[in-house]
């Protein structure tokens, strides 16, 4: 399928991406059509290994840094696309970076190795929507927009992975908090992330995004009249995304209690509230921006 430019939902360890050729324009064209997504939201490109990444972009000392301490894993690296590579335009939406990730997942990686390509792969749901994290979520939002979906339970991590861009003279910024908190990327950089902001350079920036199709109400501590309650911790609801209180529980969690809290006859949902710490920051990013 892949082979032919279709386009494959398939499990990350993080959500599940839908995977196409990102070498040809037509079945990255196919992504797009599939999720209804702007043409001007970039894609992320999956690789095997750091060769490959290198292939397709300028690495320094730094982007070999982050590869040697998170690759494969959830880190995707914005870098310099370079010149006459074999990948579509549009995976770049026009400018003149690409995004790369390694998965770690062994089903998305035994695809890599099967079809020899560089497969684009952003979040298997049509555009804005909760992300996926498991066969059936795919199924609920794409049906057969998708070629094929590749059913390999539930995912890991849960939130899409921490985007980072880096930047000529040394500065770097995250795009988009993930699994991977900017302590660790401070611990191998050595020196703290710029504010700087331009426009939309890799996905998950959007103000609206993760949108349960329904209103969100944030750091609820009950659920009041016509809401659906998701809990945390101490705070009890119609599910939760951690009685413990844990927060990798709780971005494991996170996308498939939006999806209970969208099918539910509730007009409207609250959340508890979250510890902005650790992965809680991407969890707030990821609430934040579904209530928009």
């Amino acid at each position: 399928m892949i082979a032919a430019g279709g386009t494959v939902a398939v499990p990350t360890e993080t959500v599940y991406g839908l995977a196409a050729r990102a070498d040809s324009a037509a079945a990255v064209a196919a992504i797009y059509r599939a999720k209804g997504r702007p043409d001007f939201n970039p894609l992320i490109v999956h690789v095997p290994d750091v060769a490959a990444a290198e292939a397709l972009a300028v690495f320094d000392a730094r982007a070999l840094a982050l590869a040697a301490a998170f690759w494969p894993g959830p880190l995707t690296m914005v870098l310099p696309r370079r010149a006459q590579v074999p990948l579509a335009a549009a995976v770049s939406a026009g400018l003149p970076t690409v995004a790369l990730r390694v998965p770690a997942h062994p089903v998305m990686r035994a695809l890599l190795a099967a079809s020899g390509l560089p497969l684009a792969a952003p979040s298997a749901n049509r555009s804005g929507g909760v992300s996926p994290t498991s066969a059936a979520h795919v199924a609920a939002s794409l049906g057969v927009r998708a070629d094929l979906i590749m059913d390999g339970g539930t995912t890991q991590q849960g939130l899409e992975s921490t985007i980072v861009a880096l930047r000529e003279g040394g500065g770097w910024q995250i795009l988009r908090p993930g699994p991977i908190p900017e302590a660790d990327l401070v611990a191998v950089l050595g020196e703290a992330a710029t504010q700087e902001r331009r426009g939309i350079e890799a996905p998950g920036q959007l103000a609206s995004h993760y949108a349960p199709g329904k209103p969100v109400r944030l750091g609820a501590e009950s659920a009041e009249a016509g809401e659906f309650l998701i809990g945390f911790g101490p705070v009890p609801g119609a599910v939760s995304l951690s009685e413990a209180g844990d927060l990798a529980e709780a971005a494991a969690r996170l996308y498939a209690c939006l999806h209970l809290a969208a099918a539910a006859p509730e007009p409207r949902i609250a959340v508890a509230p979250i510890p902005p710490r650790g992965i809680g920051v991407a969890i707030n990013d990821r609430l934040g921006r579904a209530a928009v």
